[in-house]
């Protein structure tokens, strides 16, 4: 059966085994350069296609990761029928000498010997979209590989962070305990280990539950994963699950709930059912009325499914560039937009102020770290956070610097750890630009 990387947000063992051997640099796997599917039809040799996920890999996820609709079902996330809500940019003559401004800016990438200018982090990154914010004005914005303007961009594990937002909102307001034992919500999960887990260890991924994310072994918990949220037809004698839920239903435990942080996708399923249980709604549906409409979004969202039309909540959704920086925003000033608030302002600051640190470990680029709401909180002087997906998607808040990057990219390989070590002290260097430019 086709191998649906079931979750995209940990996605990248082909790519990332791929990567071993030099990758191709950004201009040189640039989608338009390789001429992916280009033509009418394409040549066999620039076709991508979905079996056993081969348009997942390096380097044509550098193109797939804008067209997943043509790979796997999809489901809406309306942005409804109103205008959409401008984003306020510098004037056109300012804006082009800001943006030179901040590509000729250095900064030494953790681990190096030498300095790096922002603009070459760009291309080192694989960046396919990006865009800095300050003070509620775009002051930056670039687009290359497979993403235009209006185009659109596998989230990843941003994902997470919209489902844990979403979780938070419904806490905050009420209608939703987090004290509450998943099975008081979901019955169905009585034979499951998140059973007896409360949401906000499942919100705070604290679970104690089984699940192997080793890509590298075939008999893993991933690969079972995979194969119950396929939205295709199941091969001939598959006795497994069926769907992300009925997957959920069938978890062993491993360890106890609530004693450390265990990065886990099906945490984030679980919240995502938790979500709509509590909701009476799906989590694109919830998205769309609480986040999309209310802040509005200039394009829809989509959201990958199985085959049951349960959205992935843990890496489904693609969006557009702008629409990325109006959710971080959002994030930025504290649930409001041009005005227009969305959801209470304690959910923010509930999600800035972090997880345990006690219970953060294993992440060398992140020392002070925490985790929370499906967010990632750094504790360091700027107070920043973000939201994460591999191959290095970002939003990233710095309220000291009142400064929102969002990024789209395509790096050959999966783990942000390998990208971190540039991204991060780009975006300190940024930020101390922007704050001396009072």
């Amino acid at each position: 059966m086709p191998r649906l990387v079931a979750a995209l947000a940990l996605a990248g063992v082909m790519s990332s085994a791929a990567a071993q051997d030099a990758p191709l640099s950004a201009q040189e796997s640039d989608p338009r350069v390789m001429g992916w599917m280009q033509g009418f039809p394409p040549p066999p040799d620039r076709l991508i296609t979905q079996p056993d996920a081969v348009y997942f890999s390096f380097p044509r996820l550098r193109w797939s990761v804008c067209h997943l609709r043509q790979f796997l079902p999809t489901v809406q996330l309306g942005r409804g029928l109103g205008a959409p809500v401008p984003l306020d940019t510098l004037p056109p003559v300012a804006f082009a000498e800001m943006r030179a401004a901040i590509d000729a800016l250095t900064f030494r990438p953790i681990g190096a010997e030498e300095d790096m200018t922002w603009a070459a982090s760009l291309d080192a990154n694989y960046t396919d979209g990006i865009a800095i914010l300050h003070r509620g004005r775009v002051v930056y914005e670039r687009y290359s590989g497979c993403l235009a303007e209006d185009g659109q961009h596998a989230a990843m594990s941003m994902t997470k962070s919209v489902t844990g937002l979403l979780a938070e909102i419904l806490v905050v307001e009420g209608a939703l305990d987090d004290t509450a034992l998943v099975v008081d919500i979901i019955p169905e999960i009585a034979g499951s280990a998140f059973a007896d887990a409360t949401v906000r260890q499942v919100m705070d991924m604290t679970t104690g539950v089984a699940f192997s994310e080793d890509y590298a072994d075939p008999d893993a918990d991933i690969w079972r994963y995979s194969a119950a949220a396929s939205p295709f037809p199941k091969p001939e004698g598959h006795t497994g699950p069926d769907g992300y839920w009925e997957y959920l239903m069938q978890v062993r435990p491993e360890g106890a709930h609530g004693e450390a942080f265990h990065y886990r996708t099906i945490n984030s399923d679980m919240l995502g059912w938790i979500i709509a249980r509590t909701a009476q709604r799906s989590v694109a549906d919830l998205a769309s009325e609480r986040l999309w409409r209310r802040m509005g979004a200039e394009q829809d969202a989509y959201m990958a499914v199985d085959g049951r039309g349960v959205p992935f909540a843990g890496g489904g959704l693609s969006l557009g560039l702008r629409d990325l920086a109006r959710l971080g925003l959002v994030m930025l000033d504290g649930g409001e937009i041009a005005g227009t608030r969305l959801f209470p302002a304690e959910v923010v600051a509930r999600i800035r102020a972090g997880g345990d640190p006690a219970r953060f470990s294993g992440y060398p680029t992140l020392p002070n770290g925490s985790y929370t709401s499906q967010w990632w909180v750094f504790h360091n002087d700027h107070g920043a956070f973000a939201a994460r997906g591999v191959h290095g998607q970002t939003i990233y808040v710095d309220p000291t610097a009142e400064m929102v990057v969002v990024r789209f990219a395509s790096f050959p390989q999966a783990q942000n750890a390998l990208i971190d070590p540039t991204s991060l002290p780009a975006f300190q260097a940024v930020a101390e630009f922007l704050m001396a430019q009072d």
